[in-house]
């Protein structure tokens, strides 16, 4: 009976922790693919405000 509980804590402790190793690596990437979004939406704004400045 002792070993049972002691594998069922066992399952659920890696369990739990698997699941918040996967919640951190996407919360990693999101913040990744957050800072090259605003990246790219900069580099867009400064090519654009170069391109309507050569027109004039």
């Amino acid at each position: 009976m002792n070993s049972s509980v002691l594998l069922v804590g066992a399952v659920f402790a890696s369990l739990a922790f698997g699941v918040l190793l996967a919640y951190a690596i996407c919360h990693a990437m999101f913040r990744v693919f957050r800072v090259h979004a605003e990246s790219t939406a900069r580099r867009g704004q400064t090519a654009s405000a170069s391109v309507s400045a050569g027109s004039q």
